[in-house]
């Protein structure tokens, strides 16, 4: 117990750390990292997501962000045929969560036993073919949906903060308590990291790893769900729109923090909003380098994993 607490300690200085140096170096930078901290929040819903199955199973997911596609594309049909943004958002969300369990009990129900590597093609399989049905139902135009409120929050650092970008915010906060209650206090949640780290164990004692596992798939298309509806509203949406621009940065927000933490997810999500953010701004690169975001994201990702290979928050061997 003593070694976790110290693993965890360890991976949070290296956080606070990496946080009050670009705090410092970037002073003047406010609209930079409060929009990288927010567009980070969205990405930890992905690296949630990801993280769950794989702590679950072993699997990465390359679908976990076509969850948030499909919703967002469910909303804007539901929208543009005058369903009440409530009833829009609930019934894109029921849509993912099917597709969430169709995904378990289609594809990794029947290869439960074979290769992870096969897993996870199948998975990118998934999402090909999630992409390919949107753009024939849907074309590729870009799309906009409403967001769910409108108008301006407040004014932090003299940046405005929409009401949208608020509810990003408290959306992660209590997603990340109710999961942190579900894994620590309630039977179900303790079943399902019993089975992710003793799977024979959790099975001889009357446990089923393969239900557990439907849950896990069902929650983490909830996460992927939310990601898409949240951020859907901010620029044009096309097929696999959460795909293209969320995968990635939710992968490396996994990595960074730690494969098998949610609380790293999260972090991991902050750090790359952030340092993308503050690479698109031209701070610390010349305008000359293409891809400003990405650079300073990689060079985050190879100099925290230098440090902690395991993440800032995960297990070490």
């Amino acid at each position: 117990m003593n070694d976790v607490l110290d693993r965890v300690g360890r991976g949070r200085l290296i956080g606070i750390g990496i946080a009050l140096a670009v705090v410092v170096l970037l002073r003047d930078e406010k609209e930079a990292l409060v929009i990288g901290v927010i567009t980070g929040l969205g990405y930890s819903l992905i690296a949630l997501g990801l993280v769950l199955v794989y702590k679950s199973s072993g699997v990465f997911n390359f679908a976990q962000a076509e969850f948030g596609s499909v919703a967002v594309f469910v909303l804007y049909l539901a929208r543009v045929n005058d369903v009440p943004y409530v009833f829009a958002a609930i019934l894109s969300i029921a849509v993912a969560l099917a597709m969430g369990w169709a995904v378990e009990r289609g594809v990794v129900r029947p290869l439960f036993e074979a290769p992870r590597v096969t897993l996870l093609v199948a998975t990118a399989g998934v999402a090909l073919l999630s992409i390919g049905v949107t753009f024939w139902l849907n074309d590729a135009q870009g799309r906009v949906v409403d967001p769910a409120i409108e108008g301006n929050a407040f004014t932090l650092f003299d940046i405005i903060i929409s009401k949208q970008r608020m509810l990003i915010v408290i959306v992660v906060a209590v997603i990340s308590i109710v999961l942190a209650l579900f894994f620590n206090r309630t039977t179900l949640g303790l079943a399902v990291l019993a089975a992710s780290q003793e799977p024979t164990a959790t099975n001889l004692v009357g446990i089923s790893v393969r239900r557990l596992s439907s849950l896990v798939w069902v929650i983490a298309a909830l996460l992927g769900a939310l990601a898409g509806i949240l951020t859907g509203p901010f620029e044009p949406f096309g097929p696999g729109a959460v795909t293209s621009k969320f995968l990635i940065p939710g992968f490396t927000a996994a990595v960074i923090g730690g494969m098998g933490s949610l609380p790293g997810a999260v972090l991991g999500g902050v750090i790359v909003g952030v340092g993308q953010s503050i690479g698109a701004s031209g701070s610390l690169l010349p305008d000359s380098v293409p891809g400003g975001g990405a650079v300073v994201t990689f060079l985050l990702l190879a100099v925290i994993l230098a440090i902690r290979p395991q993440g800032l928050m995960g297990k070490g061997k």
